[in-house]
């Protein structure tokens, strides 16, 4: 069970700014956003190799030390355990389809009836936000549906779910089943997509 790590607004918000100044220091790309109680999500444009690693080494390290000094807790334990996971995304309908499945992150855990709702996220922001805090968000390489409030709110399917979370956790390419092919090729990606099985020992043939 992941521990909790944003109770009240004034949380959210230091780590919103946290956000802002490491985007624009690093010069990631922001397309959506939302902050949980326990986790976070980013759909993200990172500019050069390297630009996603350096964004989450800071906004991690920042975040830690501000929590760590507010509390009192500097020198105790990691505020974030293990690596955080990332996925490449084919710039078409999945990259829609992974931005849904950011900004609804409230509403299917029940936080939030509709997405634009929950405070904490770009769905929010982005229907509801000053232009001050729009300039948070890059144009997304997929433009977004017309009737965006209705869309962001039309349930995924039990399938896209399935797909999107396997990609999360097995860091495997989002998209068609040939784009993918040719992605984990590129990139050199074969285990992603490999099923999970009972460790190999020695050599094994088939």
């Amino acid at each position: 069970m992941r521990l909790r790590v944003f109770s009240t607004d004034k949380e959210y918000e230091r780590f919103e700014k946290i956000i802002e100044k490491a985007a624009e220091e690093i010069g990631v790309k922001i397309i959506a956003y939302v902050i949980m109680p326990n986790h976070w999500h980013f759909l993200l444009y990172p500019g050069k190799d390297g630009d996603l690693g350096l964004f989450m080494h800071q906004l991690t390290n920042t975040h830690t030390r501000q929590v760590k000094s507010l509390t009192k807790t500097i020198g105790t334990g990691p505020l974030y355990q293990g690596r955080y996971k990332s996925f490449i995304i084919q710039k078409n309908e999945h990259f829609l389809t992974v931005l849904k499945y950011i900004e609804r992150n409230p509403v299917r855990a029940g936080l939030a009836t509709v997405a634009e709702d929950w405070r904490w996220g770009s769905a929010w922001r982005r229907t509801y936000g000053t232009p001050k805090q729009k300039k948070l968000f890059a144009d997304s390489p997929v433009d977004l549906p017309a009737n965006y409030r209705h869309w962001i709110n039309a349930p995924e399917s039990l399938r896209e779910l399935e797909q999107i979370r396997t990609s999360v956790n097995k860091a495997r390419p989002y998209g068609a089943e040939d784009w993918v092919k040719k992605t984990v090729q590129q990139f050199n990606l074969d285990a992603t997509l490999r099923n999970p099985g009972r460790p190999r020992g020695g050599c094994y043939r088939k």
